[in-house]
């Protein structure tokens, strides 16, 4: 009896320690929230961070790339650092943002200048005031007979030419950009475009809303409004600190949609009805990374005739497609299985098969595990499969016309009369 009295007087004294921290958390979570509600958090996030005003060109960012196409400090020769200011997130990302953006034009200057490829505006039939974009063709895009290479890259905030803005920056131009895969393939007597399906929207700032006039009764309403409001004010300071901790534009922004071009299966399929449809090419190859995959089969379903009939190739890397989602048919799987390949990430060495998730096109490793590699890693594969292809397209034409020409010859002649 003693001892069951005693565990239990045990029992009580561990239960109202046990309170006594919690009761303390709960008043000094009360006490905090007092005080984060009369900090004005707009004025303290903003009061060391610096202004957020970037250089608008390389040289004045001090960076430039080397002979290896490797973007270095000019003084230092250390590559990129995104930490420049330590505990400043917000401002390192927008600094990241800034340079991206020099690197988006510099690569076009390239596109032009190294590659000899011109911009083609889109929509083709674009007014002076509405939104529009633009992709990229070599001179004889539309008049080469043989081949013709399409590229089409992911989404985000990649642009014309790019395959990975990280790369760029980070590692170098051949990883990171669509150049070594133009100029191989004019070297290879291919002609090119280069599609440009994430700048589908023109970019406007909103107006800013006129701030309401406090009514004269302010000061006389009642205790629980005030309180309501006070809530509002409190959740506003709350989401600033959220805004600044997960990097967003400052400025309210609204979209006008690019017409026709609204998306990056609208702008695929724009490009294919108004440039790839009517280029001279017998062969068409494609690459597509990532969710120019998904485009490219989202194609397929809309113009299945077309494609299977212009199409020789395509190389996917990476790509998100899903044929089940996208609702592509038999035929469009059967077409996908014979035609196109997949290098996809993973640790096996490049070109290895890897088990298909779906019964769609064949799965081979690209020799890395990293998502934004996977083109440049398969670079020589890829061609070689182009090669392939072409030369396996080129024997059954032969056969066809083999077997045409010999069905003619044997054909009886039915107007002769052997009565």
């Amino acid at each position: 009896m003693l001892a069951n009295c005693y565990f239990g007087y045990s029992f009580v004294v561990v239960i109202t320690m046990a309170q006594i921290p919690g009761q303390e958390n709960k008043e000094k979570t009360t006490a905090l929230k007092d005080l984060l509600s009369r900090i004005d958090l707009d004025e303290l996030m903003k009061k060391d961070e610096p202004p957020l005003n970037f250089p608008k060109t390389l040289e004045e960012f001090e960076y430039a790339f080397n002979e290896q196409g490797r973007l270095r400090h000019t003084t230092t020769g250390e590559a990129y650092v995104f930490n420049a200011r330590e505990d400043l997130h917000r401002w390192n990302q927008k600094r990241y943002e800034a340079l991206g953006e020099i690197i988006t034009h510099y690569v076009y200057q390239l596109l032009e200048t190294k590659c000899n490829l011109t911009k083609e505006i889109v929509p083709v039939d674009a007014t002076e005031e509405e939104p529009k974009s633009f992709i990229y063709l070599s001179a004889d895009a539309m008049s080469n007979p043989a081949k013709l290479l399409v590229l089409i890259q992911g989404c985000g905030v990649v642009r014309a030419g790019q395959w990975a803005r990280r790369l760029i920056i980070n590692q170098d131009l051949d990883s990171g950009t669509q150049i070594p895969f133009i100029t191989r393939a004019q070297e290879e007597g291919y002609s090119v475009m280069v599609l440009n399906p994430n700048e589908n929207h023109l970019e406007v700032e909103r107006p800013a809303k006129p701030t309401p006039l406090l009514s004269p009764e302010a000061s006389d309403e009642p205790a629980e409004k005030r309180e309501r409001k006070d809530d509002r004010e409190s959740k506003k300071k709350r989401d600033f600190y959220e805004k600044y901790r997960n990097p967003q534009k400052e400025s309210e922004t609204e979209q006008i949609p690019i017409r026709e071009n609204g998306s990056p299966e609208e702008h695929v399929l724009y490009v294919w009805d108004h440039f790839v449809s009517k280029a001279a090419a017998r062969n068409v190859f494609v690459v597509a990374h990532s969710y120019g995959g998904l485009s490219l089969v989202e194609l397929m379903i809309q113009r299945e005739a077309q494609v299977k009939n212009r199409v020789c190739a395509v190389a996917m890397t990476d790509s998100i497609h899903n044929i089940w989602h996208q609702d592509a048919n038999k035929s469009i799987q059967e077409w996908l299985q014979q035609h196109c390949r997949n290098w996809v990430s993973s640790p096996e060495p490049l070109d290895t098969p890897v088990e298909p998730m779906l019964s769609d096109c064949p799965r081979v490793s690209a020799g890395t595990e990293r998502h934004e590699l996977t083109s440049w890693r398969s670079f020589n594969s890829i061609f070689q499969f182009f090669g392939e292809a072409l030369q396996t397209g080129e024997e059954e034409e032969a056969s066809n016309a083999v077997t045409t020409r010999s069905s003619h010859r044997t054909k009886p002649d039915h107007n002769h009369n052997d009565l």
